[in-house]
């Protein structure tokens, strides 16, 4: 099949960041549509492919040639921007106007993600939950095991990789996440963030508004790096 990165659908950009991206100055495309429906997902605006005023690519490309010098790095997010087959033009194009590219990903695409691999300077993964738990976050029979083998592939690929848990009430006591950082670190993860749930903008209007991960203590991990955000 082929694309141009004109065909990618954009439902947002950040013109500038210093948090998508760790150390860098970045913007932030945000591509519409994702197959999961998480249901503490703050971007539920992005979730229907076909939802929403899209931005043309023409419009991206014209902000990030006026940013050259000015940003260092692109990243994009979501929705799920795997989703789009028109995401490896779109990253071929940044890179091509000097930017570092950056992918925030759930990984439902294990093989399409391991083929952006050449195209892209950093990723951060969500994993958010256990593997056989998936369904109660997604709602998609065997969402786990494809975030799990995305996991699996970035890690023997050696990319530069960020993994990060944001845990959803009823995930989320110590004893859980507990496991699951075991897991993670068994792995091969080395760079780990625990995210707090922000109830605000859930897509489940009836999941708990607070979780369990503010107020811990986590000085005690299997990580070479921990990073907790809780606000």
């Amino acid at each position: 099949m082929t694309t141009t990165p004109d065909e990618l659908r954009v439902g947002g950009l950040t013109a500038l960041t210093t948090i998508d991206y760790p150390g860098e100055l970045a913007a932030v495309v945000y591509c519409q549509g994702c197959p999961w429906r998480c249901r503490y997902c703050q971007n539920g605006h992005l979730l229907d492919p076909t939802d929403g005023d899209l931005i043309p690519w023409s419009d991206v490309a014209g902000f990030l040639q006026a940013r050259r010098g000015l940003l260092d790095a692109v990243v994009f997010s979501g929705g799920e921007p795997t989703a789009q087959v028109a995401l490896a033009d779109a990253l071929a194009e940044v890179r091509a106007l000097g930017f570092k590219t950056g992918l925030h990903t759930g990984g439902p695409y294990p093989q399409r993600l391991q083929s952006l691999l050449a195209l892209l300077d950093w990723i951060a993964l969500d994993i958010k939950a256990l593997p056989e738990d998936y369904p109660l976050v997604t709602g998609v029979p065997g969402s786990g095991e494809k975030a799990w083998r995305s996991l699996e592939l970035l890690l023997a690929a050696g990319a530069d990789l960020e993994v990060r848990t944001t845990p959803m009430p009823g995930l989320d006591d110590r004893d859980y996440l507990g496991r699951l950082m075991q897991r993670l670190a068994a792995a091969g993860v080395t760079d780990y963030a625990l995210q707090a749930y922000r109830p605000e903008h859930r897509l489940d209007p009836e999941l708990e508004v607070y979780g369990q991960l503010r107020g811990e203590d986590w000085s005690a991990h299997p990580f070479e790096r921990l990073t907790i955000r809780d606000r």
